[in-house]
């Protein structure tokens, strides 16, 4: 339906942002959330959920490069993945660019979002969905941890909402807890922790969180257009020390095995290194 009518994002009661909708594809109140799809001029085709922008079209590619590359290339033999939420296939399709890995469980817990997605948004996932390697579960993540054998896989990536309505579970004690737990020796999760101009308490709990449960906590960065405010924050947290201080020959070298080398818009192995150095207004809110 052709609209030429404006769409305001409602994360900031003072600040916000706006989009001119060329045409609105989808809207469906699911059983969890509030779901928009629309085209845009500028930023091609675009997801709202509970009227806050979670991906485009346009500028996908920067979170989910990093939000996955960084992760795998950092434990360097991930061959079990688990993703927690990213209902849209960009994480998934980036795992699975990875030709070490063997197997990518995703746990997305509104079927309505995948169903849209796929329907919507086929240029996101490209073609995950049908990737051997590839087991989508609808389903909560929370009961997935909990449930999940000890040291079952290397890697988690957590692609939620801020920790608000559906995505506040993911926060939690007992989230990492079991996260902790059903990753193998050397592993690792990675989580969104908001814009910390806007957000810096979300960076700051669940760094404290994550604290009690890993020996490694940190975070890095990456400058995605659409959320507005500056850097975008990923929380990093590991049982081995030392994988986020590779240096860019050796991620460089990774990549190349991996067979991701000359396939990405944003990330590299010198974006990569780079992004852990934080600038102090984020660095203060990690534990020291």
């Amino acid at each position: 339906m052709a609209t030429d009518s404006w769409v305001n994002e409602t994360l900031y009661a003072e600040w916000g942002q706006r989009f001119l909708v060329k045409r609105e594809l989808a809207r469906v109140q699911s059983a969890f959330q509030d779901i928009m799809i629309f085209e845009s001029h500028l930023h091609g085709r675009v997801m709202l959920l509970d009227g806050v922008v979670q991906i485009t079209e346009g500028d996908e590619f920067v979170y989910q490069e990093m939000l996955t590359h960084v992760p795998l290339l950092a434990h360097g033999a991930a061959r079990r993945v688990l993703i927690i939420g990213a209902g849209d296939g960009g994480v998934l399709r980036r795992v699975l660019q990875h030709s070490t890995v063997e197997r990518a469980v995703m746990v997305e817990i509104d079927g309505e979002v995948i169903r849209l997605a796929r329907e919507f948004l086929p240029n996101i996932s490209g073609d995950a969905w049908n990737d051997k390697r590839a087991d989508v579960i609808v389903g909560d993540g929370i009961d997935y941890v909990r449930t999940a054998p000890d040291g079952s896989f290397d890697v988690i990536i957590v692609d939620s909402t801020d920790p608000i309505g559906v995505g506040e579970v993911l926060f939690t004690d007992e989230f990492y807890a079991n996260s902790a737990r059903i990753l193998s020796a050397g592993g690792l999760i990675v989580n969104q922790c908001g814009v910390p101009f806007m957000q810096a308490d979300e960076l700051r709990d669940t760094s404290i969180r994550r604290n009690k449960f890993f020996p490694h906590v940190g975070a890095y960065v990456a400058a995605v257009p659409t959320y507005v405010g500056g850097f975008m924050t990923l929380g990093f947290a590991a049982k081995q020390d030392g994988l986020s201080r590779h240096g860019a020959a050796t991620i460089a070298a990774r990549a190349d095995a991996a067979g991701i080398t000359g396939s990405t818009q944003y990330w590299t192995p010198e974006v990569h290194v780079s992004a852990f150095q934080l600038p102090p207004y984020i660095a203060r809110h990690l534990p020291g």
